[in-house]
């Protein structure tokens, strides 16, 4: 009984100092990179602003397991992607998983120079208070950020080599 106890009482302990610590990390999640495309604005916009776009650039779209089901909705996998807004200079995006988990994805583009244009892509993301959920928010930098840069490469790569304006050196 006394063993019992003890086992019950460090369970408490440790659910509590979890919960206790959880409380540090901040409840909202941004990943977010940049790259430099040497292409006009107009050319970075129509490789972003609809899936067809997407497929040129983002690894995974020419999968079996991409379902495109409208102008602004696709199934990519375990994931449901709704894009919300695009305008000139941004294209804004909804991610839900089957588990629920929803993100918000942004990908803006910005510069003066008709032959440069930064993109900046960032993932969103609302934690509950759950220590396994915060403690989990700590690996989304380390899983998301390879991804999206690898998909801003290839990004780069297709604007610059589509884009009618390109920078000399």
């Amino acid at each position: 009984m006394r063993f019992l106890k003890l086992i019950v009482i460090s369970f408490a302990v440790l659910f509590f100092a979890a919960v206790t610590f959880s409380f540090l990390f901040p409840s909202t999640l941004i990943v977010s990179r940049a790259i430099n495309i040497n292409a006009s604005k107009t050319t970075v916009i129509n490789l972003i602003k609809d899936w067809k776009g997407w497929s040129n650039w983002m690894e995974g779209m020419s999968d079996s397991s991409v379902h495109i089901l409208s102008p602004v909705e696709a199934r990519l996998g375990n994931t449901t992607v709704h894009i919300i807004q695009v305008d000139t200079v941004s294209v804004h995006s909804l991610w839900k998983s089957n588990q629920g988990k929803m993100m918000q994805s942004d990908i803006t583009l910005y510069g003066t120079d008709s032959a440069l244009t930064v993109v900046h892509w960032q993932f969103v993301q609302k934690i509950k208070w759950y220590p396994w959920e915060k403690l989990a928010s700590l690996l989304s930098d380390k899983i998301l950020g390879p991804m999206m840069e690898k998909d801003l490469n290839a990004l780069k790569q297709k604007a610059e080599h589509t884009g009618i304006s390109i920078i000399s050196n």
